[in-house]
């Protein structure tokens, strides 16, 4: 927060910078399935005929998921995208969000900036604020977003069957690369960083390819706290393991520059991707590219899934003759984000 506090009222911004910042028509004109939005006590949301709804919540927290002083509307924009995310991995369709913030101070300029970023996203994906809260307190943003599936055909974590391929969307390991940038542990040109630091910053959530991958895809989560600690979380619900061909991990250009160590341990364990990692039978190869191809999305077979073979699963990283790697080359790149780490 940078520009002095006002003295607005917790409503009067509600107000200004978040009902009033919404598109002037009608809530039911972005999303029918909102019948009451902000305003009242609660929201009111007329579920789809025959589907489930899906809710998901994610806290991002000054100092801890971003920088002190981070642009405002890309803040506003990752705050959303991230819950977004979620409902792209199970291949929900958003039907709107609430928000809870807590602010230092009524920073009028920082809120216009949050706003914006914030409001576009859901104006992009059709997904309404329709409620929430703001006190004062450390900077924290809290997003509850609600989408709806057909009944009975959630992708889940637990789904993953023996045989199935291991998918990645797009490419990973970019904003990990661009956090390492801006914390001067390696050099970029400008240019490439110019290029790179959106996938930090902005990220794009995956819910044209969830909603895709509906009766195609047996399992998937979206990829936040690093790919292949993520992908333990499948293997964990569905009780299989993994094998995972690391030279096939989707790698951007820019990354490709730097050195192979750096490359494997930022694509297989940076995090921030917010990319879909999705396992779908072998039957299925054709029509994953297919999807792919479809919405201009580069989609990668990085391995498949094998049989359980002791009470914990595992991942067996091989290389593209099949050999296994060397266990304690492989170790660091099981390393994810820990959100409770000094």
């Amino acid at each position: 927060m940078h520009s002095d506090p006002s003295h607005m009222g917790e409503f009067d911004l509600i107000e200004r910078f978040f009902k009033n910042g919404q598109s002037s028509s009608p809530l039911s004109a972005s999303n029918p399935s909102v019948r009451l939005g902000i305003g009242d006590d609660c929201a009111l949301i007329d579920p789809p005929e025959k589907e489930h709804i899906a809710i998901t919540t994610d806290m991002l927290v000054e100092g801890r998921h971003f920088f002190a002083g981070a642009n405002p509307e890309q803040l506003g924009h990752k705050a959303l995208a991230v819950n977004l995310s979620d409902l792209a991995a199970m291949g929900a369709k958003p039907l709107g969000f609430t928000l809870a913030l807590a602010l230092p101070s009524a920073d009028t300029t920082w809120l216009e900036g949050f706003s914006k970023g914030l409001l576009a996203l859901a104006k992009h994906f059709h997904c309404p604020l329709i409620g929430g809260d703001t006190t004062a307190g450390a900077l924290t943003i809290s997003i509850t977003a609600i989408g709806s599936i057909p009944l009975n055909n959630p992708i889940c974590r637990s789904g993953a069957k023996v045989g199935d391929e291991i998918w990645v969307s797009g490419t990973v390991g970019d904003a990990r690369l661009a956090l390492a940038a801006l914390r001067h542990e390696c050099e970029l040109p400008a240019e490439d960083f110019q290029i790179i630091e959106s996938r930090l910053h902005q990220p794009t959530p995956r819910i044209a390819l969830g909603l895709k991958l509906r009766g195609v895809a047996n399992a998937a989560l979206d990829i936040s706290d690093g790919l292949l600690g993520d992908l333990k979380h499948i293997l964990n619900q569905s009780s299989v393991n993994a094998k995972i061909v690391l030279a096939r991990l989707p790698k951007s250009s820019i990354l490709q520059k730097q050195d192979r160590t750096i490359q494997d341990q930022f694509a297989a364990s940076g995090g921030d991707d917010y990319e879909l990692c999705f396992t779908a039978p072998s039957e299925n190869h054709d029509v994953v590219l297919d999807i792919g191809k479809s919405l201009n999305l580069p989609m990668t077979c990085i391995g498949k899934i094998v049989p359980l073979q002791k009470d914990i699963p595992q991942i067996e990283l091989v290389d593209l003759d099949g050999k296994a790697l060397n266990r304690l080359d492989a170790t660091s790149l099981f390393q994810s984000f820990d959100h409770f780490a000094k």
